[in-house]
Formats: structure tokens, C-alpha cells, sequence
């Protein structure tokens, strides 16, 4: 699934937009729920940094996710630790298309409603 097609669809169903928020990193954006928390991130980052044997980058997008399933959720490819973010409350899945579009939507819908129902805090 493309950054693209995730911004086309938090668009419609949650009326979200992307913010840019680093002049250093200006691809890289947040997706805000309508209480100002963080439910997703995405970037693009050097595959080596995440652990990953291959070279070149990668599009991910970083979400929220419930504690006591991140770590069966990331032995998974496709699935990694929350890059730059708690290991514990957030993952990393990889936009290359190792994960279905419905299964990424479904990490992304869970990680808003997880913000909504203020069971993790940010």
C-alpha cells in the first residue's frame, strides 16, 4: 500500500491530512486524531536501519498498537518494533506491499480508535 492511497483513505473516513512537520525530513508526515494525538507516522528510511538485510529505503508507517500484541504481531514480516517510537506501544509496517492493503488498514483503524478510546496514552 502507497503513503498515497493510506492519505486518500484518512482523508475520507477520518478527514485527516498529513502534517509535514520536518523541514530535515519534509516527505515524512503525521496523522493526527481530532484530539491532537499521533495515531500514525509514516516515512521513508534506509532499510539497514530497521534490521533489514536489503539496501535502499522504504516507505513505513508507524501506529499504535495494543501492548499486549505488539510482540507476537512483530515476530511477522512485514511488522517491526515501532522505529524511533515506544517499542511497547507502537509498530513499524513496512508500505512494500508485504502486508495487505486490508491488513494495513486495519493496524491503521485500530491504532485511531486506540487514540479515540484513550487507552494508550501518546
Amino acid at each position: 500500500m502507497t503513503k498515497e492511497a493510506i492519505y486518500k483513505y484518512v482523508k475520507e473516513q477520518y478527514g485527516t491530512l498529513p502534517e509535514h512537520l520536518w523541514k530535515k525530513d519534509p516527505e515524512s508526515a503525521v496523522l493526527r486524531h481530532q484530539n491532537g494525538k499521533w495515531y500514525a507516522v509514516i516515512m521513508n528510511v534506509k532499510k539497514n536501519v530497521l534490521g533489514l538485510q536489503e539496501t535502499g529505503n522504504v516507505d513505513i508507517m508507524n501506529v499504535k498498537c495494543d501492548p499486549e500484541m505488539t510482540g507476537l504481531i512483530t515476530q511477522s514480516y512485514g511488522y517491526l518494533p515501532g522505529y524511533h517510537m515506544n517499542k511497547k506501544h507502537w509498530i513499524t509496517i513496512l508500505l512494500d506491499d508485504s502486508i495487505t492493503e486490508a491488513k494495513t488498514l486495519d493496524f491503521l483503524d485500530m491504532s485511531y480508535d486506540l487514540i479515540n478510546n484513550g487507552k494508550i496514552k501518546h
